[in-house]
Order: structure tokens, then C-alpha cells, then sequence
């Protein structure tokens, strides 16, 4: 699917101002670099994000080589963002990257698809409905962790470095979120192994989380169902040893 979006962008490259046929069909005709990439980052600023692209577009078919075309291929992937289009904002920054490893805004490139990837599959209504990010798929989320995580180790000194760590914090949180919901939807369904293993899961991999003493309740009442009781008990432990007022819930609960 990703390789499909960007044989499509670069289809679009080509023939967006160039497939009339008619001499003078091309506004651009004639202009320089400087002045098409003027008139695009125009449309950008304002808000037309659909000619911004086109313009971009027509730049870089135009003049495929030199910084002009460079910083078209990196506008495109923040239009296509801003226009909310996600797939083809990761496929426009997946292409620089791949195009220009070692170039000093690849750290950008990977930005943008940190923010895609990020919001990919919530619309508008999610913003303001509040509705909880944690209890989508998780798959964007991931690879929004991954493309925030590139920019933390491999450009720890750019611009984008500390929003990075910033978003990278508030994504293991939601991911951890979202194991809970897993380890509770087992629970339910009374899949109790299951249940454990997602919430030894959370323990292992999010230390720290605002999940872990939930996910230790689980871990106590999923291996009190299975039967195994020294396991439960360990589990009852930590909680105690870590959150005693948690652990004392369970306690008056057990006691009434």
C-alpha cells in the first residue's frame, strides 16, 4: 500500500501541470525556481494546502535537482499533512528519506511522519469528542513511537529533538493505555491467561505508566481464576510493596 501511494505522488509530480498538451496550459511556464516555490509556500502559509501542493508538485518536475527541489519534497509532506492525508504525508517524508538520508532536515522528514502516524484514523470529530486515542489500533501509534525514537537517538541536537521526547512520553503512555484495554477485554471474555500475559506486558515494557497498578489488580485476579495462587499472591505483593492503597481495595473487597 505504502509503495502504491508514492508511485501515485510521483505520478502526480509529472503530470499535474504537464498533461494538456496545450502550449501556455502551464501557469508556471517560464518561471523560475525561486518563483514557483515563491507562490507554493504562499498557498502554504494561507492555508491552501491543495495548490500548495500542486505548485510544489509542479516545482519539482520543473527543477528536479537543487535545494528548491529538496525543500518542495519536504513542503509536500507538510501540506499533505496539514490537509489532513495522512498516508500521503508519511509516503511524501518516507520518499525524502529515502531519497536524501544525510540531508540536514531528514530529522524533519521523520517528524512529520511522527505527527501522521500519529493521527492517522482520527478525524475532527475525535478532537473534540475527547474520545481516548488509547483504544484504537495501536499500529499508527507504534510507528509513531518508532519515527519520534529516530529523531531522539539519531538527531538528538536538532529542533525537533525535545518535541520529540515530549511526544515519545505521551505515547507510552497512551500505549500502555492500550495493553490495559486489551488485558481488560480478556477479562471479560474470560480469557484469563491472556489477560496475565498482556498485563505482565505493561509491567515489563511501561515502568512508570499510571497503568501499572491496574495492570497488577489483573495480573492478582486473572491468576486467582487460573487457580494459581502463589502466582496471585506475588502479584497482591507488589502491588502492596508499590501501591498499598490499591492493594487495600482489594483487600476490603476480599474481606466483604
Amino acid at each position: 500500500m505504502r509503495n502504491l501511494l508514492v508511485i501515485l505522488l510521483f505520478i502526480s509530480i509529472i503530470g499535474t501541470f504537464g498533461c494538456s498538451g496545450k502550449k501556455g496550459d502551464d501557469p508556471t511556464e517560464g518561471w523560475s525556481a525561486s518563483r514557483i516555490y515563491n507562490t507554493a509556500k504562499n498557498y502554504l502559509d494561507s492555508g491552501n494546502y491543495e495548490d500548495a501542493v500542486k505548485y510544489f508538485e509542479a516545482l519539482e518536475a520543473r527543477y528536479p535537482f537543487g535545494r528548491f527541489a529538496e525543500q518542495a519534497q519536504l513542503e509536500i509532506a507538510y501540506a499533505y499533512y496539514k490537509y489532513e492525508e495522512p498516508d500521503l504525508a508519511i509516503a511524501a517524508a518516507d520518499r525524502f528519506i529515502r531519497l536524501h538520508p544525510r540531508h540536514k532536515n531528514v530529522a524533519y522528514a521523520y517528524y512529520i511522519k511522527g505527527l501522521a502516524n500519529f493521527n492517522r484514523g482520527h478525524g475532527m470529530m475525535d478532537k473534540f469528542l475527547f474520545r481516548d486515542y488509547s483504544e484504537n489500533d495501536a499500529k499508527p501509534l507504534i510507528q509513531s513511537y518508532q519515527d519520534f525514537s529516530t529523531i531522539v537517538s539519531r538527531h538528538p541536537n536538532s529542533r525537533y529533538a525535545q518535541d520529540a521526547r515530549d511526544h515519545l512520553a505521551y505515547l507510552r503512555n497512551l500505549l500502555a493505555k492500550h495493553e490495559l484495554h486489551v488485558a481488560n477485554y480478556y477479562m471479560k471474555r474470560k480469557a484469563y491467561l491472556a489477560a496475565a500475559r498482556r498485563s505482565e506486558y505493561i509491567i515489563e515494557h511501561y515502568q512508570g505508566s499510571d497503568t501499572i497498578p491496574e495492570a497488577l489488580v489483573i495480573m492478582y485476579k486473572a491468576y486467582k481464576e487460573l487457580g494459581l495462587d502463589d502466582l496471585s499472591q506475588d502479584s497482591l505483593r507488589v502491588l502492596k510493596l508499590n501501591f498499598p492503597e490499591k492493594a487495600a481495595e482489594i483487600e476490603k473487597k476480599n474481606k466483604s
